[in-house]
């Protein structure tokens, strides 16, 4: 007679951790909460997901990390913290060495480190690889914890899939106005924290503070679409797209905003360093040869992203940046900040910023 297996301890702790993880509505927040649920289910205080760009090179990680922290009254409780790492040349080079075989084998790898073992599970999306799962602790992993990873590692690359598509353009497939809108928050967090920081191998490192969000519009895209009708507009749209991706770099956040408005935001360490990469964005689409129109060119309004103010308010002000821009001709960069010293724009107090 054939009797029932008994369902292993963890399982209601991990369904319930599985549907906590999939009411989630935010790529990032998706990604931190894959740690938080795998960490204690395996028993190991740091974690760490390591996402790859289209050419399976590593261009970001986030870093769990839970530590056992006394009260004032003695009691006992577990801190967590979430960092991102900023200079990816100081990432482990055992961790880089073992991410390299699972790439190769397409299957789980370990790498011994001292009298503890590296695991790195890889992140499928789709058929390809699009990041790794990695831990380190004293033991091999068992059939059951194997079987865990695995299920939890599926589920959340599938619900990332379906979140990520909800929140990208169907035409350009860059990040939507509503992702934007959802990334405020974190991106404004971040900014006013005291330390944006990470830890690599027993080091911190601090990035750039400064960063800078732009709006980018194509100019007289209204007579490309009247012209030469919607179907080259929409080409238009997607080459320009495809430009500004390959002209920013990996960490920088680029979005379509609707019609013909992307936004951008960049870290940079001052005014001279973002001066110079939207130029460069804007010449090159001002070099670029385009099907049927030839010539195409973009105007670029920004300002600071000031963590004292509201994102909207910064977007405003990029905003108005960007009409300056189309008064003086198009085909140009103004910033906010300069044109407030040049006396082209009185200095806003707080609040007085049109809100979108």
């Amino acid at each position: 007679m054939m009797t029932s297996q008994k369902p292993p301890s963890q399982l209601p702790g991990l369904l319930g951790k599985l549907g906590k993880l999939t009411a989630i509505r935010d790529l990032e927040l998706l990604e931190q909460s894959l740690l938080k649920t795998l960490g204690p289910l395996l028993g190991v205080l740091d974690t760490a997901l390591y996402r790859t760009d289209e050419t399976l090179n590593v261009d970001r990680v986030l870093f769990h990390h839970r530590s056992k922290t006394l009260d004032m009254d003695g009691v006992a409780r577990m801190v967590e913290s979430i960092e991102e790492a900023t200079n990816l040349q100081d990432l482990p080079p055992e961790v880089i060495a073992l991410t390299d075989n699972v790439r190769l084998l397409g299957k789980p790898c370990t790498r011994k480190c001292g009298d503890e073992l590296i695991v790195a599970y890889p992140l499928l999306g789709g058929e390809d690889i699009c990041g790794y799962f990695v831990f380190q602790r004293d033991r091999e992993v068992s059939p059951v914890e194997d079987m865990t990873i695995r299920g939890v590692l599926e589920v959340f690359s599938n619900y990332y899939a379906l979140l990520d598509i909800s929140q990208r353009d169907r035409l350009t497939g860059l990040l939507n106005r509503q992702a934007l809108e959802n990334s405020f928050d974190r991106i404004w967090n971040a900014l006013s924290q005291p330390v944006f920081s990470s830890i690599k191998q027993g080091r911190r490192t601090k990035p750039s503070r400064n960063y800078w969000l732009a709006v980018i519009d194509i100019d007289h895209f209204k007579t490309v679409n009247d012209s030469f009708g919607h179907i080259v507009g929409d080409e238009v749209l997607l080459l320009v797209s495809r430009l500004l991706g390959q002209a920013f770099r990996t960490s920088d956040l680029l979005y379509r905003y609707g019609g013909e408005e992307f936004i951008a935001i960049i870290a940079a360490d001052d005014e001279r360093l973002a001066a110079q990469v939207f130029e460069r964005v804007r010449k090159m689409i001002e070099e670029r040869s385009f099907p049927r129109i030839d010539k195409l060119t973009i105007s670029v309004g920004y300002a600071r992203a000031d963590p004292n103010i509201l994102p909207q308010e910064v977007l405003g002000r990029a905003d108005r940046s960007l009409y300056e821009a189309k008064n003086q001709g198009r085909n140009r960069v103004c910033q906010y900040e300069d044109l407030i010293r040049r006396g082209i724009f009185e200095e806003a107090t707080y609040g007085d910023a049109e809100l979108f």
